[in-house]
Parts: C-alpha cells; sequence; structure tokens
C-alpha cells in the first residue's frame, strides 16, 4: 500500500510541475518530496529563491521555521523526508513593486487549490499544519493570528476529520513570532504537534 501511494504522489507531482496555468506566476512549480505522509505542511507560495535552490522553504523563513521544528525533534533534513510540503501556490507570485513579494490572487489561489485538494485525498493526512495567515485561511476563517495560534482545530474533510495547528510565517519581516504573545503562542503551538499522535509516528 506505501509503494502504491508513492507511486501515486509522484504522478501527482509530475502532472502538478507541468503546470501553468497562472500567467502572471512565475514558473518553476516547486514542490516538496514525494513522501506519503499523514503530516501535511502547508505554506502560502514560494519566494525567488525556492524555484532556483528546487524545494520550498530553503532560503532565510525556512532557517528560522526548521529550528522550530528541530525544537521538537526533527532536524530539517529529516523534516523533509518525513512531512509532505505543499503550499497555497506553488509558483513565485513575483515581486510587489512596494516591495515585498506579490500576494497571489484570488483566482491564483482558486487554480492552484485543486493541487492541494488531491493531496489531501491521496494522502489522508492525519494532521495538517498550515504555516502563515494565507495558509491558514484555507482552512478557517482568521481575524487575527492570536485567535488561532497556540490552538487545535479539527477539519472535516472526506468523511472524517483532520487536525490542524497553524504556525505564523516565519518571515524575517515579521515580528509577530518573536514578541510577546506571539512567542507564547508559537511554543504553545509547537508543543501542540509535539503531542500529536501523527508527529509521533514520524519522530
Amino acid at each position: 500500500m506505501g509503494k502504491l501511494l508513492n507511486s501515486e504522489i509522484k504522478k501527482h507531482q509530475q502532472l502538478l510541475k507541468k503546470c501553468r496555468q497562472c500567467v502572471d506566476m512565475v514558473p518553476p512549480v516547486v514542490t516538496g518530496q514525494a513522501v506519503a505522509s499523514k503530516v501535511l505542511l502547508v505554506g502560502q507560495a514560494p519566494g525567488d529563491k525556492e524555484g532556483i535552490m528546487g524545494k520550498p522553504f530553503a532560503w532565510t523563513a525556512g532557517k528560522t521555521m526548521f529550528k522550530w521544528f528541530a525544537s521538537i525533534g526533527l532536524e530539517e533534513d529529516v523534516f523533509r523526508q518525513r512531512v509532505y510540503m505543499a503550499a497555497v501556490c506553488r509558483c513565485f507570485p513575483g515581486k510587489n513593486p512596494k516591495g515585498g513579494d506579490r500576494v497571489p490572487s484570488e483566482e491564483e489561489i482558486q487554480n492552484c487549490s485543486s493541487w492541494l485538494d488531491a493531496e489531501i485525498e491521496l494522502l489522508r493526512p492525519q494532521l495538517i499544519i498550515p504555516v502563515g495567515k494565507l495558509a491558514i485561511e484555507q482552512f478557517m476563517d482568521v481575524g487575527r493570528l492570536v485567535d488561532v495560534i497556540g490552538h487545535e482545530f479539527e477539519l472535516e474533510e472526506n468523511g472524517g476529520l483532520i487536525d490542524v495547528i497553524p504556525l505564523p510565517h516565519p518571515s524575517g519581516a515579521s515580528t509577530w513570532h518573536r514578541t510577546e504573545p506571539g512567542i507564547s503562542l508559537l511554543k504553545k503551538s509547537l508543543s501542540l504537534i509535539e503531542s500529536h499522535p501523527a508527529w509521533q509516528v514520524i519522530l
């Protein structure tokens, strides 16, 4: 069963990498490893370095995020081998003329959502970790980060329940995760992830 699922995930990623549906997005499509995991991490969108490096969270924000996960037992290389890494959008959106990366449009998010839906259908994860507000919004309404970070939620999908534990975005431009109450809430989220049965299985 595991080999069959790995084969299906590889086929899925081969199709995903050919996608050029959004004219303003900058290819290549960035994917994580084709790993059959019950833990699914969902980022926002790759930055300008991820396409060159050929993997998600490959630059500064990734270094911060992987320090978080190392603190609960998984170093970066092991994390990449044991957790399926997806995103709201899989191509670099390009730069915002006013600074920073452009936020994907609703149409681009909608176009890419079918890939994430297919991954949830294939993997049937027990735990989803959305990273950053845009990713969290794909699974629940978000007013303020303080209302969702540090909490565990249940998502009904495919007739079953999936646990969702949101994390803030590890961007260096954001001070949220480096000041209170963000520091304490991030720690609480990481503790919830560490104690989750699906995380315990992949340690």
